[in-house]
């Protein structure tokens, strides 16, 4: 859902008692992929830098298949991991946005490009990498959404092809819950996110920018979305037979585990009859 209207706020920009920015006032990206028309334009900036992503599926390539030749990316956005993996490879994104492709065109003119939905697509080749990242399969807000999605994965995977992405936890969903709405300033503009649960494993992550037209004037961008918990054991048992776990990993390197924050899975495609046990 996505809502702009005009406020008149009395001082230099929004102001909510109490609230002050995290990790000394940058953000920290946690995905959101939804059907952005304003905040499309926003995206980027307030979501941050996407090095640290960008390294980690370049390592899991090195490591488990550097002879890649093609990469397809489910939920692409405004193109920043493909604008990194680029150079090395050609790539391809699928987004629902038109907004978000428009800049992802911009951001990444090598890609190419796909108006459509990741949960149900049909491209007529085979890639060798395919990648979900962001957490943006927790916005997918049914698990047999999540199963569609793995069976489109299996039918543009080339054998023996690498499907990376990462998930937000239902463990860490559920704390979200409790903790207090983020809040940061980014070239005039203000941001203000909060999560709270929804029903039937859901969170709904709402984000709000003031964008500033002049003076005390501001301009209110409001985006709902929401993301689905699923517990590790139910991932895991929806991609056995057909796939092949090489890796997965928490983002601070502890145990993984249901209460972990976001997980890293890689997963080999195997070919048919194949047995994953032998």
């Amino acid at each position: 859902m996505t809502a702009a209207s005009v406020i008149r706020i009395n001082g230099s920009s929004p102001h909510y008692p109490g609230l002050r920015p995290k990790d000394g006032g940058r953000m920290r990206h946690d995905g959101h992929v939804t059907d952005y028309a304003s905040f499309a334009r926003f995206y980027d900036r307030i979501m941050g830098d996407r090095s640290e992503d960008i390294d980690r599926v370049q390592a899991y390539i090195r490591r488990f298949l550097p002879g890649a030749q093609s990469l397809l990316e489910l939920g692409c956005g405004t193109g920043a991991l493909l604008a990194g993996l680029s150079p090395r490879l050609p790539v391809t994104g699928i987004d629902r946005s038109p907004e978000m492709l428009a800049v992802a065109a911009r951001t990444v003119p090598a890609a190419r490009l796909v108006l459509g939905d990741m949960t149900a697509f049909s491209l007529a080749e085979r890639f060798d990498v395919i990648i979900c990242m962001f957490d943006t399969l927790n916005h997918v807000q049914s698990f047999a959404g999540w199963l569609t999605l793995f069976s489109c994965v299996h039918e543009h995977l080339a054998d023996g092809g690498l499907f990376i992405f990462d998930v937000n936890t239902a463990g860490r969903l559920s704390r979200l819950d409790d903790a207090p709405p983020y809040l940061d300033e980014f070239d005039g503009n203000v941001v203000l996110m909060t999560v709270r649960s929804a029903a039937k494993s859901l969170s709904l992550w709402r984000t709000r920018i003031f964008e500033r037209q002049h003076d005390d004037i501001y301009r209110l961008h409001d985006e709902r979305i929401y993301e689905l918990g699923v517990p590790l054991i139910h991932i895991r048992a929806a991609l056995a037979g057909r796939f092949e776990l090489l890796e997965e990993a928490s983002l601070d390197g502890s145990p993984v585990s249901d209460e972990s924050d976001r997980i890293f899975f890689v997963y080999r495609h195997l070919p048919s009859g194949t047995d994953p046990a032998g």
